[in-house]
């Protein structure tokens, strides 16, 4: 992730350092945030708690990495561990999607929330566009409109194109495995070996 972050400037240069700087920032504070609030809604942190944490504060600095300084990459750590954590599990519960892996918790709201807030964080103090315009809404700039359209955009791209890959896959090859073949284990059943064995 620091690779792809960090590298996305295409120089070692101070846009590079800054955006490896806020990746680090944003996945601590993320791992901290889903932890604190893991803590408080089941009585004790998990391990795998804190990494999703890590997880979504990456997902959402991404797409603000060379846009905004550390300390608003904290926040949005911290607002990407919080706000994911109830994604996967207040939501989750309330609409009982299926989504064993938590992808669209942490990468769909994380994502959605990382470019919301970039729009709100992005300062010219990291990225001088040369033409004189504010960019973040907290320095008076315009961009925060341009991002939640871009963010609408992606999501009806996303659900439309999604929607027809799965009817498309449900046509041909089905979408799900029969109940015996999940309880005899789908390493074995799908791909006949076994992933984990513990004797």
């Amino acid at each position: 992730w620091f690779g792809f972050n960090g590298g996305s400037a295409l120089a070692a240069d101070g846009i590079a350092a800054s955006a490896f700087c806020c990746t680090h920032f944003a996945a601590a504070a993320g791992a901290v945030a889903w932890a604190c609030v893991e803590w408080y809604h089941r009585g004790k942190p998990t391990l795998l708690g804190a990494c999703s944490g890590a997880v979504a504060g990456l997902v959402c600095i991404t797409p603000a990495a060379g846009f905004v300084q550390p300390m608003p990459a904290i926040i949005m750590g911290i607002a990407a561990g919080v706000v994911c954590f109830l994604a996967c599990t207040s939501l989750k519960n309330r609409f009982g999607y299926d989504d064993s892996l938590d992808a669209f918790g942490v990468h769909g709201v994380g994502g959605t929330l990382g470019a919301v807030l970039t729009g709100v964080f992005a300062t010219r103090a990291v990225w001088n566009i040369g033409d004189g315009k504010l960019l973040g809404l907290i320095e008076g700039g315009y961009v925060i409109v341009p991002q939640i359209i871009a963010a609408a955009i992606t999501w009806v791209l996303a659900i439309v194109l999604t929607f027809i890959i799965l009817k498309v896959l449900d046509a041909t090859m089905g979408l799900r495995v029969s109940q015996e073949e999940e309880i005899a284990d789908l390493d074995f059943s799908q791909h006949g070996e076994e992933g984990y064995i513990f004797i």
